[in-house]
């Protein structure tokens, strides 16, 4: 073996154990294939939510405590709850996967259907515990914490289970992903160190549009399993450059919204940077994902994606500071 095939061998197994697309079967560590279903890649955007909404309260302060409170928090928004939704969609997309990523732990039978479910029960109820937990230790008098966490378990089951199966409507679907992704853990945030209010609830899903953009660029990794079982996915409905048009434009439109509303409260600082921040993602846009949104989809993201979560704790950190 070559060390290019040793390279690109290791590539595959680190992309396998994260839950990337382009991954390869054969993993036989029961572990390592439990941790591939809860795919940490998509555990990050989470965490940063967890983040922002701390940055937004106001009310985190840099001592142990609230370091172990945010840590805490983290762990039941990324490896906990983004864990079970990523394990259930896998369980209830075992069909369509062994279409479009065979390799993937149930269509490959690297694990069976009972373990997956064990999985899935165990995530949720560990969940559970700590956002009731989390409640506890923040003196909460309503359990604001274990209500977000149950709201987000709902929804991942209506988004991935029928009869409703949100992810069949690419719009309904598409949105469910980016609000789960930028409103619930910004909101566990801003929970755990203040008090969320109606309006950093309604920000955060005005901002979710913009993460429904993202959920869309998901999309077109699996044209072809969609069509077949008749998922209406927005590259379905529409055409893969229309529908690259859809997501590149509520990406950018959506945050200069938030920028704009920045402006309103006198944030201008925060609001410049924030619509400066844009900027490159509108050149990433440009140079990979219009031109060929199939191939350039991963490197498209991996290119703009951290300029628009930057852009979250900007905002953030806005809101913070105006004491929205």
């Amino acid at each position: 073996m070559t060390q290019d095939d040793t390279k690109t061998q290791n590539q595959s197994k680190t992309r396998q154990l994260l839950g990337m697309k382009g991954a390869a079967s054969g993993e036989s560590n029961i572990w390592k294939i439990r941790l591939q279903l809860m795919k940490p890649i998509t555990w990050i955007p989470l965490i940063w939510g967890v983040v922002c909404g701390a940055a937004s309260s106001g009310g985190y302060v840099w001592g142990v405590e609230d370091i172990l409170k945010a840590a805490a928090c983290m762990l039941l928004s990324g490896p906990l709850m983004a864990g079970y939704t990523q394990t259930l969609n896998d369980f209830y997309d075992r069909e369509i996967d062994a279409i479009n990523e065979p390799y993937r732990p149930i269509p490959s039978g690297a694990i069976s259907v009972p373990q997956v479910a064990a999985q899935i029960l165990i995530l949720l109820f560990a969940g559970l515990g700590l956002s009731y937990g989390l409640d506890v230790w923040a003196g909460h008098t309503f359990p604001i914490m274990l209500c977000l966490t149950l709201g987000g378990a709902f929804l991942a089951y209506i988004y991935s289970a029928p009869p409703l199966k949100l992810k069949q409507n690419g719009w309904l679907g598409n949105y469910a992903l980016g609000s789960s992704y930028i409103a619930l853990p910004w909101w566990a945030g801003h929970a755990l160190f203040g008090e969320l209010n109606w309006t950093i609830v309604v920000l955060t899903l005005f901002y979710s549009l913009a993460g429904l953009g993202i959920a869309v660029v998901n999309d077109f990794k699996s044209v072809e399993g969609d069509r077949q079982l008749g998922l209406k996915s927005l590259p379905v409905m529409f055409g893969i450059t229309t529908a690259a048009w859809i997501c590149v434009c509520a990406i950018d439109i959506f945050q200069a919204g938030i920028a704009g509303y920045l402006i309103s409260i006198h944030e201008n600082l925060y609001a410049t940077i924030l619509l400066l921040l844009i900027i490159p993602q509108i050149t990433f846009q440009e140079m990979y994902f219009l031109r060929d949104p199939l191939k350039n989809d991963v490197k498209y993201q991996a290119s703009a994606q951290p300029f628009l979560v930057l852009g979250m704790l900007v905002a953030g950190l806005a809101l913070g500071h105006a004491g929205v």
